[in-house]
């Protein structure tokens, strides 16, 4: 991690800088407590080179975008079809030590399991395995990965779990299986006077995982500290910026409240003791290992969201005022009044700070991003508007995670927002897109010269299409279907060389080969539309699968490898 602090003689000089905003999906969106929910992967001997950006879409697809800085080439994953679409249940990625990527998911606190998929190719996300789970005692979500380099068998998970508190449990690294053992833990890590305090990880990659996080959600809870500290991985310490230790985890709890009282106990492990209403959005370190965390203060009554960046100088934590964010950034009135439009550090470069910043423009008062950039002393330096007169919202920024040198640094949301959970209350839900600064388009894995046939069904019924392939060339089948959800099963596409269709007992789609070998996929065919319809809860329902009315179909077959999409995403 590097940081370059500047010393500027004249104070918030404005740039004019222009960022060209791209699409990354039209569909997607995430929440800013489990991360890494975007990261870049770059092997020893250089054949790998991609980044990878994960979200969730309002038909409760989770997926991932791949770009493959080598190739130039991007694929949509499809991770996991069917899912509870509520925003808090983005994926997370873990690259592991042979190059295999590890993707996490969970529901938003309402089951007591973790979702994985691993790629079975080094870094290639369009190979995942099967789904496997992770058993909890208790409700999940919000699952932060790391492997550091004490210890690097095994991998560590942090998750708001055990009485809605930061929990933390160690894994074994997972064999060419996928199976993964847990060694030590679940643990508790803190226990606060309000019932769900707010956290966020970051680690120094050796030996710390660091923790930044509030005494409880600040609708309900004001006064609402910001506190931080660390767990030492060698001997599973909890301790405050000093190095003091607080607790073991597995034998202590840790006890914090915003009291004066605390705050004169334990001074070094509170970063703000504000009488209203913190959050955060952020922590992470700078070269010299010394913490920095963005957060937000929020008046008594909700309307007025301040951005701040919090810094350990040695001696004492320093707050800078960045901008102040409006209110609540979405359309719906009367819920969540605490979603500022959000900020991101850039870890590479950590006194630079990215907020979403209400700015007047052509199309009214729209959120746009801002970069400030702050000299040695914590004082802004430069401003830069990058977006500008934006139709909609730009919110919930994220610079891409161990990105190194990559040109692809900065993905947000962009589009309206009403709920973070899709139901009849609200049923257009989260429905933004992901656009970055650095062009992923998205294309089908096609080889030039292929043969392509094209069908596009235009009668109301499902019927099968049968196609004359020669096995030994490499080919692609384009079907844009209309599909009888009544008898929602079958063959789709037939050939000579295969045949591809729906399970009927579970509703997965399969491609079977000469009649002989069938390969099913992981992902259900169809979605999880049926929650628009019903009451907004995270009540731990599955609600029955959404059949497809109409979709569009793609097998690809080049250097003997056949791969499916559904709706342009990767399946199988």
């Amino acid at each position: 991690m590097a940081t370059t602090f500047v010393h500027c003689t004249k104070r918030q000089c404005v740039n004019n800088t222009v960022l060209t905003p791209y699409e990354v999906t039209s569909k997607g969106a995430w929440c800013w407590f489990a991360d890494p929910r975007a990261i870049h992967h770059q092997s020893v001997d250089g054949s790998i080179n991609k980044s990878y950006i994960g979200y969730i879409d309002v038909h409760g697809n989770i997926k991932a975008m791949q770009h493959d800085f080598v190739t130039g080439e991007s694929n949509e994953v499809l991770v996991r079809s069917y899912f509870q679409p509520d925003d808090h249940d983005n994926p997370t990625f873990l690259i592991l030590p042979d190059d295999r990527v590890m993707i996490f998911y969970s529901r938003h606190t309402d089951e007591p399991c973790f979702y994985y998929r691993i790629s079975t190719k080094p870094g290639d996300v369009s190979s995942l395995g099967k789904e496997h789970k992770i058993a909890t005692k208790n409700n999940t979500t919000y699952p932060s990965p790391f492997i550091l380099s004490d210890d690097p068998k095994h991998f560590y998970i942090c998750w708001r779990g055990i009485s809605w508190h930061p929990t933390m449990a160690k894994f074994t690294i997972p064999t060419s299986d996928d199976k993964t053992e847990c060694v030590w833990g679940p643990f508790q890590m803190v226990q606060s006077t309000a019932s769900r305090p707010y956290a966020k990880y970051a680690s120094n990659g050796k030996d710390k995982i660091v923790m930044a996080y509030t005494t409880g959600h600040p609708d309900p809870t004001m006064p609402n500290y910001l506190y931080y500290n660390y767990v030492d991985i060698n001997t599973l310490e909890l301790k405050d910026v000093r190095g003091r230790v607080l607790s073991k985890l597995g034998e202590d709890l840790y006890h914090v409240a915003a009291t004066a009282a605390y705050q004169e106990s334990f001074s070094d492990a509170v970063v703000d003791a504000s009488s209203l209403r913190n959050w955060l959005w952020q922590v992470t370190l700078d070269k010299d290992e010394k913490p920095l965390i963005a957060m937000v203060t929020i008046n008594e009554n909700k309307s007025s969201h301040d951005y701040y960046y919090a810094r350990w100088n040695g001696e004492a934590w320093q707050k800078s005022f960045l901008a102040n964010g409006g209110g609540h950034f979405h359309q719906s009135p009367n819920i969540e009044k605490c979603y500022s439009g959000g900020m991101a550090i850039d870890d590479q470069n950590t006194n630079e700070v990215y907020c979403s910043v209400p700015v007047d423009g052509k199309f009214g008062r729209v959120y746009e991003i801002i970069k400030y950039v702050l000299d040695v002393d914590g004082q802004i330096c430069s401003s830069d508007t990058l977006t500008k007169n934006s139709e909609f919202n730009n919110i919930r920024p994220y610079v891409i995670a161990q990105r190194g040198d990559s040109p692809l640094k900065l993905t947000w949301m962009y589009g309206d927002y009403y709920d973070w959970i899709v139901s009849a209350k609200r049923p257009k839900g989260f429905c933004t897109g992901i656009r970055a600064d650095y062009n992923v388009k998205r294309k089908l894995n096609i080889s030039e010269g292929d043969d392509v046939l094209h069908y596009e069904d235009a009668q109301d019924k499902q019927v099968k299409r049968v196609f004359s392939l020669d096995p030994v060339d490499n080919f692609t089948v384009q079907l844009e279907a209309s599909l009888d959800t009544a008898n929602y099963w079958g063959d789709l596409i037939t050939t000579e060389c295969f045949s591809y269709g729906i399970d009927q007992h579970t509703l997965k789609a399969y491609v079977r080969v000469k009649d002989q070998a069938v390969y099913l996929s992981t992902n259900t065919f169809g979605n999880s539309d049926i929650w628009k319809y019903k009451p907004r809860a995270t009540n731990g329902v599955w609600w029955n699968v959404s059949p497809y009315s109409s979709v569009s179909l793609t097998v690809s077959y080049s250097n003997k490898e056949l791969i499916t999409y559904i709706n342009g995403a990767i399946d199988r």
